[in-house]
């Protein structure tokens, strides 16, 4: 699960952090999610978020990832609204969009935006990349001129 951590004031955005919480493979499912909420869990309290937004799940032809992915999904959701965060869902279409001006492109594209848009911005693996890019959509759909944290999972 990638997750991103970025500073609004307006329209200027501050990279803050990045990263992804991974699960053991070979354990059950059950305790895997339990590894992505606690690993969440742990960069809330860490990075002290003042929002969240997560991206809309798309289904799949494969029925089984699609379910495991609404699994972690409804981590990423459950972890900050437990905090108390407010969690904003946005289409994958929309966060490109806000990201690079159009619904659709390559994940170099997303990639080489966030390094234009946030030049200090450090991220290892498209998880990451894609809850920064989720930050800076939600950053963009929001209103308000005060400073804010704003996390985002994908």
């Amino acid at each position: 699960m990638g997750w991103g951590v970025i500073e609004t004031l307006g329209n200027s955005l501050r990279f803050v952090a990045s990263g992804t919480v991974t699960s053991d493979g070979d354990m059950d499912l059950a305790s895997r999610l339990c590894q992505l909420h606690d690993g969440l869990s742990a960069i809330v309290h860490s990075h002290q978020p003042h929002e969240a937004a997560v991206e809309q799940t798309f289904v799949n032809k494969d029925a089984v990832a699609t379910l495991k992915l609404g699994q972690a999904r409804g981590i990423a959701m459950l972890v900050p609204a437990r905090a108390g965060l407010p969690v904003a869902e946005y289409a994958p279409n929309a966060v490109k969009k806000a990201v690079i001006g159009v619904g659709h492109g390559e994940k170099q594209q997303i990639h080489m935006m966030l390094k234009i848009l946030m030049p200090k911005a450090e991220f290892k693996g498209n998880d990451a990349a894609d809850a920064l890019a989720i930050a800076i959509c939600h950053a963009h759909n929001r209103a308000g001129e005060r400073m804010r944290r704003v996390l985002a999972a994908s």
